[in-house]
């Protein structure tokens, strides 16, 4: 079993950076890493994710260029650094983790976080 905690969240201001972290409880081998969001009243939403054999990167059209994911094996952690923040993205942020193919929807990955607020002011 492994559990995932996300840390970093926070308040900032609009065009400000926050750089969140998730790490696992112990070393494990996952076909692919993510970040969803939930903001009240919306679904959950693909943020970003990576693969566990080359690092491939994939972005939710609303962030990219913006945000940016990466993983450290070594650490069994997954960042997602936020840089110029909107005030349409806070929301509670989550990682996840898919065992098989995974793409964009939250029924492919099985292991998650317990989320972690992050909030904009203007």
């Amino acid at each position: 079993q492994v559990q995932l905690a996300e840390s970093g969240g926070g308040l900032v201001q609009a065009g400000g950076s926050l750089r969140l972290s998730c790490t696992a409880s112990r070393p494990f081998s996952s076909n692919r890493m993510a970040w969803f969001r939930q903001a009240p009243g919306k679904e959950r939403e693909f943020v970003a994710s990576i693969t566990w054999s080359i690092s491939a990167q994939a972005y939710a059209d609303s962030v990219e260029g913006r945000f940016t994911i990466s993983r450290d094996n070594a650490k069994n952690t997954v960042y997602l650094a936020m840089d110029s923040l909107k005030p349409e993205d806070p929301a509670v942020y989550y990682c996840a983790a898919a065992l098989g193919v995974a793409g964009r929807g939250r029924y492919d990955y099985q292991y998650w976080g317990q989320g972690t607020q992050v909030t904009v002011s203007s």
